[in-house]
C-alpha cells in the first residue's frame, strides 16, 4: 500500500527493478539505482542530524540529484521546502528563514550565488561534493496526514506564501491525474516544468506511481524539445501557455514534425489560446489534448476531456475526479448557468493552509458551503479568487482573477479575453493585458507584447486589427513592445512585475 510519498519509489523495489526510472541527458537511472542512491543520501542526512519533522530546503535544478534529495528527505519523515533554482539570493534566503529550514541541499554553482545564508555551514549540503553514507538509514514512520511539502508561490502583493501540502494531498493528486490521463507503466513523460511548480512535481510523482519513466528536459528550445520527444519515444507532455505559444510559432518544428509515440499533451498554468488548440488539433489529430486548470492551494480543479476540445475549446472543463467545484455569487448562493461567480473547491486535494500565515489562511481556507456538519471541525474549502461561469451542461469557463479584472467603459473585462483577441492576430508571440489609472473615471488598457517578427511588426496595423475585431471596451489604449517578458518561477508571465516595469517607465506612482 502507498501511504506516503517515499512509498511511491520503494514500492518499485521488486516490481520494476531494471526499468529506467529517470533520464537526464546521457544519464539513465533504473529504479534499483534510484532507490540505492536515495537510501545512501538519506543515511547521510541522518548522520548529519536530520530528523523526522525537520524542514529541509532543496535548492537544485531539475535533475537526478534533486529527485534523490526529495525522496531521501521524505523517507526520513522530514518536510521538503522546495526552492526553484531560478530564484536569487534575496528570495532564497527569505524562504529558508521563513520556512524555518534546518538544512539546505544545493550544489556548488547555486551555493556560490548565495550570501549570508541563515544556516551554519555544517547545515548546507552540496550534492556534487558530499559523499553519501554507506551505512543503513532508519526510515521514519509516516502517515498520509503528515506535512510533506512547502511550496512558495508569489502572490499579487507582498512576499511569497508557503503553501503546506500533506502526503495525502500529493498522493491524491497523483492518483487523480493517473486516472483521467489513463497512465500505464509504459508511460514516458517529458519533464519541462520545475518541481517547485505543483504540476511539474506531479509529473514526477505520477511517473513513479505507475512505474514509468520521467525524461528531464533542460532546454526549452522548440527544436530541442522535438528532438527529445522522438528520440526518447515520449508518450506524454505537459506545459504552460507561454511554452505552447513558442512551440506553435512559425519557426518551431513542433507543428511540422510527426510524433508517433506522443499520446497526449496537457496545458495548465493559464488558458491555452483557442487558436493554438485548433492548430494542434489540425497538425496532430492523433494526440489527445487535455486542457486543465487549478491552483496550488487545491492542486488541480478541472480538466476538459479530449472529446470536448473541438466542441468547446474555450472551456476549462469540469471538476477532476474526487473533487467538487461550486460557483458562488457575492451573496454566497450557487450561480445559475451564465452567471459569473467565484470558484470554490472542496475535496481531498485541499492544502493545509499557509505556513506561518494565519491571516491569509483564514481568508482563503474557509468552511465549505452547504455542508451540514454534525459537530467537530467543519470541512474546509478553498475560495480561489477565480471568476468563472458555467454553461447549461455544467462546463466551466474561466473569466479572470478577482484581483486582476479591468474596468473599461463601465464593463468588467478579463485580461485573458483581451489577450486571446490580440493573440489571434498572429502578430504576437506573447501578450499580457493589464490596466493603469488614467483619471478618476477611466483606466488605460495596456497590452505588453513580444512580436512574432520584430522586423515587420507594426503598431498601427495592430491598432487597426483591434478596431476591426474587438469592441471598444476591449481595445488597448497603449501597445508596449518588449523583447521578452519577466516570468514567474513556474514559467508564467509575471503580471505584477510587468505592471511595475510599465509604471517605472511611465513615471506613474
Amino acid at each position: 500500500m502507498i501511504y506516503c510519498l517515499s512509498d511511491l519509489l520503494f514500492q518499485q523495489r521488486s516490481n520494476r527493478t531494471s526499468h529506467i526510472a529517470l533520464i537526464d541527458g546521457e544519464h539513465r537511472l533504473t529504479y534499483t539505482e534510484l532507490i540505492h542512491q536515495t537510501e545512501r543520501f538519506a543515511a547521510m542526512l541522518q548522520a548529519r542530524g536530520a530528523q523526522r519533522g525537520d524542514h529541509i530546503a532543496v535548492y537544485l535544478q531539475r535533475s537526478v540529484e534533486s529527485v534523490v534529495a526529495l525522496f531521501a528527505v521524505w523517507s526520513l519523515g522530514a518536510v521538503v521546502v522546495i526552492i526553484n533554482d531560478v530564484l536569487k539570493n534575496r528570495q532564497v534566503n527569505y524562504i529558508i528563514d521563513h520556512s524555518e529550514a534546518s538544512f539546505l541541499i544545493t550544489d556548488n554553482r547555486l551555493h556560490a550565488s548565495l550570501t549570508e545564508v541563515p544556516l551554519s555551514t555544517d547545515r548546507i549540503l552540496t550534492v556534487d561534493t558530499e559523499k553519501p553514507a554507506d551505512q543503513q538509514f532508519t526510515p521514519s514512520r509516516i502517515i498520509g496526514a503528515d506535512l510533506a511539502l512547502i511550496i512558495y508561490t508569489s502572490g499579487s502583493t507582498g512576499m511569497p506564501k508557503g503553501i503546506m501540502l500533506s502526503h495525502n494531498n500529493l498522493l491524491s493528486g497523483a492518483h487523480i491525474i493517473t486516472d483521467y490521463l489513463h497512465l500505464t507503466q509504459e508511460e514516458i513523460i517529458i519533464s519541462l516544468l520545475p518541481f517547485s511548480f505543483d504540476y511539474g512535481l506531479n509529473q514526477l510523482l505520477t511517473a513513479l506511481l505507475v512505474g514509468g519513466t520521467l525524461v528531464i528536459q533542460r532546454s526549452v528550445l522548440p527544436a530541442d524539445i522535438c528532438n527529445t520527444l522522438n528520440r526518447e519515444r515520449v508518450t506524454g507532455m505537459g506545459a504552460v501557455p507561454m511554452l505552447w505559444q513558442q512551440l506553435a510559432g512559425g519557426r518551431s518544428p513542433f507543428i511540422k514534425t510527426q510524433f508517433p509515440h506522443l499520446r497526449y499533451i496537457t496545458n495548465t498554468g493559464g488558458r491555452m489560446p483557442e487558436s493554438i488548440t485548433k492548430l494542434f488539433r489540425q497538425t496532430h489529430p492523433h494526440i489527445h489534448i487535455y486542457l486543465m486548470f487549478g491552483l496550488t492551494e487545491a492542486f488541480r480543479s478541472t480538466y476538459l476531456s479530449p472529446d470536448q476540445v473541438d466542441v468547446r475549446p474555450s472551456s476549462i472543463g469540469k471538476a477532476i475526479p474526487n473533487v467538487e467545484l461550486l460557483v458562488l455569487n457575492e451573496r454566497g448562493e450557487m450561480c445559475k448557468p451564465g452567471e459569473e461567480g467565484e470558484l470554490v473547491h472542496r475535496g481531498a486535494n485541499i492544502a493545509m493552509g499557509y505556513w506561518r500565515d494565519p491571516e491569509n489562511t483564514a481568508k482563503r481556507f474557509r468552511p465549505a458551503p452547504f455542508q451540514q456538519g454534525k459537530g467537530g471541525q467543519p470541512e474546509i474549502a478553498v475560495y480561489s479568487g477565480d471568476y468563472v461561469k458555467t454553461d447549461e451542461e455544467g462546463y466551466i469557463y474561466f473569466i479572470g482573477r478577482k484581483d486582476q479584472m479591468i474596468k473599461s467603459h463601465g464593463m468588467r473585462v478579463s485580461p485573458e479575453e483581451i489577450e486571446d483577441c490580440i493573440f489571434a492576430s498572429h502578430m504576437v508571440k506573447h501578450t499580457v493585458a493589464f490596466a493603469v489609472p488614467f483619471d478618476d473615471v477611466k483606466n488605460n488598457i495596456i497590452i505588453a507584447l513580444v512580436p512574432s517578427d520584430p522586423s515587420s511588426f507594426s503598431e498601427k496595423e495592430l491598432h487597426l486589427y483591434c478596431k476591426m475585431q474587438m469592441p471598444e471596451y476591449l481595445r488597448p489604449d497603449i501597445i508596449w513592445m518588449l523583447e521578452r517578458f519577466p516570468e514567474t518561477s513556474s514559467g508564467k508571465p509575471d503580471r505584477v512585475r510587468l505592471q511595475e516595469m510599465f509604471k517605472e517607465r511611465s513615471h506613474i506612482s
